[in-house]
């Protein structure tokens, strides 16, 4: 397997290592012609989306800070009964159109199921039939996430990203461990004090080392699948 760390662009060259009939393969070839993503992102993406498949259900997906909207576009394929799947932030790059466009090459009813919004994520509306999810954004946006999720008691997915230590809570545990560990075991920690259940869980290592996957779900919600991860 090539390196799926790697921040290069996928290319229409890199067809070649996508030949596949599964799903993931199907979703990397309308990657490769896109040619805006990275590998990393690619592989980060899937990983993510197939695990929050596993414990959360909604009406509504929500992908907070979306970037190139590919987390968002394998969530409706893995989410087919939710009504809607909305890719949100502040600045959408022109190259979410070819993400959506070449997505939608393989799985034309993605362009209706799919909308990309501009707009501040401390406003944008949520509610309880939403699962909302964000893939590395950075920093204090992790715990913007979090907060509007918990506000709104709708089930939550994030892949926590860079931290700046002085500005997070580290729960006054990074005298005992890694600071960005002590962060994210804190964030645990204030969901779960939220009326939560947690699993937390990770993603490959070989693909990034931000890799710790944390899942919320409100308590009183109707319990989901119980495979993989562990619950907090």
């Amino acid at each position: 397997m090539r390196d799926r760390a790697s921040r290069k662009r996928l290319l229409v060259g890199a067809l070649r290592h996508y030949t596949g009939d599964t799903l993931f393969q199907r979703i990397a070839r309308a990657v490769c012609r896109a040619e805006c993503v990275p590998r990393k992102e690619l592989h980060e993406s899937w990983e993510v989306a197939r695990r929050v498949r596993r414990r959360l259900r909604g009406t509504r997906v929500v992908d907070l800070a979306c970037g190139h909207g590919l987390v968002a576009q394998i969530m409706a394929i893995l989410y087919p009964d939710v009504r809607e799947v909305v890719a949100v932030d502040r600045r959408i790059p022109a190259s979410a159109e070819r993400v959506a466009a070449t997505m939608a090459e393989t799985w034309p009813w993605l362009a209706d199921r799919v909308r990309r919004e501009r707009a501040d994520l401390g406003r944008f509306p949520l509610t309880a039939d939403d699962v909302v999810v964000s893939a590395h954004a950075c920093g204090r946006l992790t715990d913007l996430v979090l907060e509007r999720a918990a506000e709104a008691r709708a089930a939550v997915a994030v892949l926590p990203c860079c931290s700046v230590h002085s500005k997070l809570d580290d729960g006054a545990l990074s005298g005992w461990m890694d600071t960005d560990l002590a962060i994210d075991a804190t964030r645990v920690l204030a969901l779960r004090a939220r009326g939560y259940d947690v699993w937390t869980q990770t993603i490959p290592g070989d693909i990034t080392p931000k890799n710790r996957l944390l899942i919320g779900r409100p308590a009183e919600r109707a319990p989901g699948a119980q495979e993989g991860g562990r619950r907090v």
